[in-house]
């Protein structure tokens, strides 16, 4: 199939888009690079790409698409609260636009990269697909709308598939460090410390970046009828933690490191379970690979691998917010989060 992904560049897509072609896919990726600036260890192999604001794409973009998989968004709740309107105006506003665009372009399919954190506040229950939304933050109601308007959509020659993931951790070449577990692996690794800014007590669902992938390779080679406008958690339900769980399991990971709980860190009311039953036993192709464990590991190995440093670390290469506003104090990013004059001269000359 010929497949568009939205976001190939970030976090999540810049191992998705080299997945999906090596299951045999002609693989084509859509960004704004952002964070194109921020490569951690090795890059991933490139694929075609259009340099489009997902703002501005237009139907002929889409045409000739067996499927999209859309990630592209702003991506985590710190980044969402700068602008709240800038967050509504790409995650639902221009999102919803590009399905409608899709559908005119004939495209059958797409899968949209949506979240569990759209549950929000919901306690210790384990929640499945048919749970109350309750989100917190403009991120999260974003997802609720996007699924609420393009599920409308859905019809005979259009096919919304909404795969709710969990908190995603693991290794990219497009390294996030504002991710809880990645987080406190980073920050135990350069610091010794193990440093949790809530009580602790919050529950997570948590899956490795590789399993959203193998979700939606597995969604995109589905017969139709099972997945069409259908919602999935993704993860596995025995891979929810408490936070502080997650801090004793880096302290055994990370040599000498020490759980330290920030002061003023009360509890979190974001604090969600969640059962990820139904896509397994819908899809059995999907088959998770990873465990927070192993996860915490293969992040430690590349950490040591690479010598990140305490520094570069706490720089803004890995922190979606501190990258943007360092591209905004350059005057290379407007408030809209889009490319000044200064941003599109400045990529043109290195070649990007």
């Amino acid at each position: 199939m010929r497949v568009l992904i939205t976001g190939h560049n970030g976090y999540i897509g810049s191992v998705l888009a080299p997945m999906v072609r090596a299951a045999g896919h002609d693989v084509v990726g859509l960004d704004s690079f952002l964070f194109e600036g921020g490569t951690f260890g090795s890059d991933s192999s490139p694929v075609d790409a259009l340099r489009i604001d997902l703002r501005d794409v237009e139907v002929e973009d889409l045409r000739g698409f067996d499927a999209i998989m859309h990630l592209a968004a702003l991506s985590n709740d710190p980044l969402g609260d700068v602008n709240p309107q800038c967050t509504f105006d790409i995650n639902h506003i221009g999102s919803v636009r590009l399905a409608r665009l899709a559908k005119e372009a004939g495209v059958p399919r797409l899968i949209f990269a949506s979240s569990c954190s759209l549950y929000g506040v919901a306690g210790d229950e384990m929640l499945t697909e048919r749970a109350a939304f309750n989100p917190s933050t403009p991120y999260g109601v974003t997802k609720v709308l996007f699924e609420r308007d393009v599920s409308e959509l859905a019809d005979e020659t259009f096919s919304p598939t909404f795969l709710r993931n969990a908190t995603a951790y693991g290794l990219s070449p497009r390294l996030r460090a504002d991710v809880v577990v990645n987080n406190l692996v980073a920050v135990a690794f350069t610091t010794g410390e193990v440093l949790i800014q809530s009580d602790g007590t919050p529950w997570r669902p948590l899956v490795h970046i590789e399993d959203i992938a193998r979700a939606f390779i597995a969604v995109l080679h589905a017969p139709r009828q099972l997945i069409h406008n259908q919602a999935f958690n993704v993860g596995r339900s025995e891979e929810n933690y408490r936070v502080r769980d997650l801090g004793t399991l880096v302290e055994q990971v990370i040599p000498g490191s020490k759980v330290r709980y920030a002061e003023g860190g009360g509890p979190d009311p974001r604090c969600y379970r969640v059962e990820c039953s139904k896509l397994r036993r819908t899809l059995p192709e999907f088959q998770p690979q990873w465990t927070v464990r192993r996860g915490m590991e293969q992040l430690r190995d590349a950490f040591e691998r690479n010598g990140l440093t305490r520094e570069e670390l706490f720089g803004d290469r890995y922190f979606r917010i501190k990258r943007i506003r360092a591209l905004q104090s350059a005057g290379m990013l407007d408030d809209s989060l889009r490319w000044t004059s200064a941003g599109a001269t400045a990529f043109a000359e290195s070649g990007a």
